[in-house]
Formats: structure tokens, C-alpha cells, sequence
């Protein structure tokens, strides 16, 4: 396999083959991000991509699950992925899954017809980072896409039967803003009903503008325990049917799951039992 620069993936796919099909990520503005700062975007030929599988089928007996990056592989013509993943059920038969991180942009330029041919060649879950649901949150990140465009492409998604995982940032609103984005990041995740729902906590890159923002105090980090406050309002606020609910990343100060709404008490009251007890994972075992 040739990859190009560092290679990221959902914590879901951590035993999936990893193909790269384009090379960093269109958008690449996010204020908060380093990801992709050290590629230029580009998507692979065909050739490449063809090389790629093919040698990982020499090399692999059994793929249970692949997963198409970069940052927004979904930004590649419907046409070209429908080509990847017609190759796939023909070379790998017994794979389950594919996935791919798409961005709202990437999805509304689709058309419903294009999205049902996806479905219909074997993607199987779309990973989206709307980080926020709160519209000027997402203007201050410069992610490049409005709370409302972002229902749009989930509820999008959903028309087609395409499982959505989507994922939002504890604190990426400071101290100023962690009302509006548990709430708002609420309000959006339920028009949409994703299959799966999460929270990375933030952790400050260097060299992003948010981290600049941070040390010239134009951008205030929640504690732990507001990072938890935050998560409860916005559970408290969701109404959901059936959305399998994680923040048990790495960066998260506490581990929870469940199923919303069936679990939602379950998982306020481990959330009041964490901030009663004042317990939270140490600094320095958190990670990205």
C-alpha cells in the first residue's frame, strides 16, 4: 500500500484496510485542525487506487471491513467511487463494510440518484465531523457549511439508507458559547437521527489558529468538568430514536455509551456520578 503523508481514520475502523483514495482534505480551513496542513489535496488515479487493492488482496487473506480516506474521500465523482467499490465486492467478496468521511458539502453535491447507486455498490457508513451545531460556532471554526446544510445532507443521506456516524467536539465553543453549542449540536443531530452520534473533547493543536487564539486569550478551554456539563446538556436535549450514542475516544476525560433516548437516564446519571465524585482522566492520557 503507498500512502501519502499521515493517514486518520474513525476509531471504529482501527482493524479496517485503510485505501487512500484522495490525498488530504478539499476543505483544509478548519481553525482547530492540523490533519492535513502538511499535503496538498488531490485524488488518486485510478491506476493508483487499482495497484493499491490489488496488492493488498495478494496480501490479505481476509478483509472484513475497508475504509476510504482522506479527509473527505466522498468529495470524489460518484462515478469514480462507484468504480472503487464495484472493485472492491469484486476482489474482496467477503469485505462487510466500506466507510468514508464525507463533508456536508460533499454530500448535497450529490444527487439523490448518485447516492442510492453508493448505497447500492456497498457503502456502507458515511462519517461526518460537523464538529457543532451552532451556526456561529462553525463560522468561527471556518467549517465552511451552515447548521442548516448540514441537516440537509444528513437528512440527504438518510433518504438513500446510508448509515450516518456523525461526530461533535466537546469545547470547540469555549467558555463563551458551551450553552448554544450543546443545545444547537442537539437540535441538529436530531433532525437527523443518525445511526451513531460521539465526542471527541478538544485538545488544542500547534501551529492551528485556534491554538493561537487560545494563547493571545481570544479562546477559553472548558475544565473537565464543564467539558462534562456540556455533554449533559446536550444529551438532555436530544431526541432520538435509536442513535447509538459514544465519547469514549481517547481525548475524552470520561468513558460513556449507550442508546438514545432508550439509555439517556442511564447516562446522565453517569455523568452526575462523575462530576459528584470530581474524577476525570488525567491530562496526560489524553490523546487524539
Amino acid at each position: 500500500m503507498k500512502y501519502e503523508g499521515s493517514i486518520y481514520r474513525p476509531p471504529s475502523e482501527a482493524r479496517s484496510l485503510i485505501v487512500q483514495v484522495a490525498v488530504g482534505c478539499a476543505h483544509n480551513k478548519c481553525t482547530f485542525c492540523s490533519m492535513y496542513k502538511d499535503k496538498s489535496f488531490r485524488i488518486k488515479s485510478w491506476e493508483e487506487i487499482k495497484e493499491d487493492l490489488d496488492e493488498a488482496r495478494e496480501n490479505y487473506r481476509y478483509i472484513k471491513r475497508i475504509f476510504l480516506a482522506d479527509g473527505d474521500a466522498l468529495v470524489l465523482p460518484a462515478k469514480k467511487l462507484i468504480q472503487i467499490l464495484d472493485y472492491i465486492k469484486e476482489i474482496f467478496p467477503e469485505c462487510e463494510r466500506v466507510g468514508i468521511y464525507a463533508a456536508p458539502k460533499d454530500i448535497l453535491l450529490k444527487s439523490e440518484e448518485d447516492l442510492k447507486a453508493l448505497k447500492e455498490s456497498g457503502l456502507g457508513i458515511v462519517y461526518i465531523g460537523i464538529e457543532s451545531g451552532d451556526d456561529q460556532i462553525l463560522k468561527d471554526i471556518e467549517k465552511g457549511v451552515s447548521s442548516s446544510e448540514i441537516i440537509s445532507s444528513g437528512q440527504k443521506l438518510k433518504a438513500a439508507q446510508i448509515p450516518i456516524s456523525i461526530t461533535l467536539i466537546s469545547g470547540i465553543g469555549g467558555k463563551e458559547k458551551t450553552k448554544e453549542h450543546a443545545i444547537e449540536s442537539a437540535r441538529v443531530v436530531n433532525r437527523i437521527n443518525p445511526e451513531y452520534v460521539s465526542f471527541l473533547t478538544l485538545m488544542l493543536e500547534e501551529g492551528t489558529p485556534l491554538y493561537e487564539d487560545w494563547q493571545n486569550d481570544k479562546f477559553s478551554l472548558l475544565s473537565p468538568k464543564e467539558v462534562l456539563e456540556e455533554i449533559r446538556l446536550f444529551i438532555e436535549n436530544t431526541d432520538l430514536k435509536g442513535s447509538i450514542f459514544r465519547a469514549n475516544h481517547a481525548s475524552n476525560y470520561i468513558s460513556l455509551g449507550g442508546i438514545l433516548n432508550e439509555e439517556k437516564d442511564e447516562l446522565l446519571k453517569n455523568i452526575d456520578e462523575a462530576l459528584s465524585e470530581d474524577f476525570f482522566k488525567p491530562e496526560h492520557l489524553r490523546g487524539l
